[in-house]
């Protein structure tokens, strides 16, 4: 078994929204992921200046976890198909009787269409049970990113939210969208790639308190990060309390987007390092900086008699 360590500049970055919702996005060797469809006054020059630091004028993917609106909003989703041109779109499985949700899923259906009309790259996908269900399980240390949900539709909308391991850089982001059911925390604890590759953790449902959102997953995941989307000035006071010292008692950094952006990236060999810069809205300010160590290049480091071990526990060699 021969796995190896890749060269891979990779940033992530949480968009202050000046109001309640969440923006990120993701960024891999060559790949632009948008992690949700919000795009507002405040974050729109933001996520233009990260484009550009990324070398890209349009995004690659747009990820989408839930139809509520703090998730998707239908107007500044048609903006963000417009100017940004995704070439693949990722869009909740759940059916939801909003019209926010109907529009969306129009506008999806809409753009899909025009872009086939003209021969350019496209790709919608529904992510549903049958879908996640249908992929190959992970097995092994790797770059290829894996859906952990929904694995099964629950009662509450927020519950059949996307989860995703955006794992195709040199350090791993982990969004949970707006999950709450313990049932699904408990599936993740027992996630091994999840247990123990998570760098950057996006709390659930901005951070409320619920059974994800718990000391339980915390202990097992052991994110060095975990990111909150909060609005500003944080009306809402996201992270909730008990979040917030769960977190700080296993010594995880926790950053919100209360006065601005957070900015993650690789730093040069884009191996091993990356640097956390919490921004100060409407300037170029800094408000704080920390270099971490990614895990995968600390399970990739490791020789493989321990890395056989960990993806194949008990295995006593081939005869």
């Amino acid at each position: 078994m021969k796995i190896e360590l890749k060269v891979v500049p990779t940033r992530f970055r949480a968009y202050q929204l000046g109001e309640p919702g969440s923006s990120f996005s993701y960024f891999a060797g060559d790949h632009f992921t948008l992690i949700e469809a919000r795009l507002t006054e405040r974050s729109y020059e933001s996520l233009l200046s990260e484009l550009m630091s990324c070398g890209k004028s349009t995004i690659d993917t747009l990820h989408i976890t839930s139809w509520d609106q703090d998730h998707c909003s239908f107007k500044e989703l048609q903006e963000i198909l417009h100017v940004l041109k995704p070439k693949k779109i990722e869009y909740p499985g759940y059916d939801h009787d909003s019209d926010n949700c109907g529009n969306c899923l129009e506008e999806i259906i809409r753009y899909q269409n025009e872009r086939k009309r003209m021969a350019l790259a496209m790709e919608a996908r529904r992510i549903d049970p049958p879908y996640v269900n249908g992929l190959d399980s992970a097995k092994h240390l790797g770059y290829s990113d894996i859906f952990y949900h929904p694995r099964e539709f629950y009662g509450g909308s927020n519950d059949n939210s996307t989860v995703k391991l955006f794992r195709s850089g040199m350090f791993n982001v982990a969004s949970l969208g707006d999950i709450e059911h313990a049932n699904i925390g408990a599936m993740l604890r027992r996630c091994r790639t999840f247990k123990s590759e998570v760098d950057i953790l996006l709390l659930a449902h901005h951070g409320a308190k619920n059974d994800v959102n718990s000391k339980s997953l915390f202990r097992v995941v052991r994110p060095a990060i975990a990111v909150c989307s909060s609005d500003y000035d944080n009306q809402y006071g996201h992270p909730h309390d008990d979040v917030r010292s769960a977190l700080d008692g296993l010594d995880i950094l926790t950053l919100t987007t209360k006065r601005g952006d957070v900015l993650i990236e690789s730093i040069p060999n884009h191996r091993k390092e990356y640097r956390v810069t919490d921004l100060i809205s409407d300037s170029t300010r800094v408000s704080a900086r920390e270099v971490f160590v990614s895990k995968k290049f600390h399970l990739l480091s490791m020789n493989q008699d321990s890395i056989r071990n960990r993806v194949l526990p008990g295995f006593k060699g081939l005869k």
